[in-house]
């Protein structure tokens, strides 16, 4: 059931970033006496019915004065986005179209099974690829990897045979706690090498020789499932780069086909509470 719940106190503002865990949580730093605030106060409303599986919340700025210094707000209205505590991003302004975009952004794809991350504590990291710097060795031309990081139609195929090598990159250091890879049950990986911060793409020779930071052998089950992968979580505490060696296919075939590649884990930096805890020891002082 969406709601905006209005927050009175900055105690209350974390406590319920606290408890939001996983979920997105859409913040309209607003104020009384501001008249664009009011104008879009309904559309945060609507918002908050559509996307029922993240968290809306209205600060009064006046009220929570140290809350809103620590979290940078200079403006109002301002929109900050966050999830496990951290700001994924924010806008200004009363732009209801603006706004509504940064949303679907975050949100995953709207359906109740991407919104919920089906591993607990982790979430979808998506929305973290740097996709331009995103790299793909052996795919054809028809079928591409950025095909493969979407959950639309479209889907990966390696070109002149069955490996690949996948790299992808990450707008901030993340940590890496499991793979989803959903594949046909014939065509899809079966060994796989991670390597994660290389300084470039490898080239199969390398893939092949170098000592990689976990194997993986994937059933048949797992990719037609699309089941999530648990990695060795205590390797991948800071990763910037990850990259997938594909070594060979469940059957043989002569090209390998990548249906859909999900990332769960989480960001290094959250909220830090010590800093919240001082301004609020200044008080007077913030503002």
């Amino acid at each position: 059931m969406g709601a905006v719940r209005v927050i009175n106190d900055d105690s209350q503002f974390y406590g319920e970033m606290a408890s939001a865990g996983t979920k997105l949580v859409v913040v309209d730093f607003t104020a009384t006496w501001c008249g664009p605030c009011q104008r879009i106060a309904p559309v945060f409303e609507q918002l908050s019915v559509k996307y029922p599986n993240a968290v809306f919340l209205k600060v009064d700025v006046d009220k929570c004065a140290e809350t809103a210094a620590v979290q940078g707000v200079s403006a109002m209205p301002t929109f900050i986005f966050y999830r496990n505590q951290a700001k994924l991003g924010l806008c200004q302004g009363a732009d209801p179209a603006g706004l509504e975009s940064k949303i679907q952004q975050f949100y995953g794809s709207g359906d109740a099974e991407e919104a919920e991350s089906p591993v607990s504590g982790h979430m979808d990291l998506a929305a973290f690829i740097a996709k331009a710097q995103c790299e793909c060795l052996n795919e054809s031309n028809e079928h591409n990897f950025l095909q493969c990081l979407s959950a639309d139609d479209g889907y990966l195929e390696s070109d002149c045979d069955e490996q690949l090598i996948l790299s992808l990159s990450f707008t901030q250091a993340v940590k890496v706690h499991s793979l989803k890879i959903k594949a046909p049950k014939d065509k899809g990986p079966k060994n796989i090498k991670l390597f994660i911060n290389q300084p470039r793409t490898m080239d199969f020779d390398m893939a092949d020789s170098n000592t990689s930071i976990q194997d993986l052998t994937l059933s048949a089950k797992d990719i037609e499932d699309g089941n999530p992968i648990p990695l060795r979580y205590v390797k991948f505490q800071n990763v910037q780069n990850l990259q997938i060696f594909v070594k060979d296919n469940q059957s043989g075939s002569e090209t390998t086909r990548i249906d859909h590649v999900t990332v769960f884990g989480s960001l290094i930096t959250t909220t830090n509470m010590g800093e919240f805890k001082r301004v609020l020891g200044k008080k007077g002082e913030s503002h």
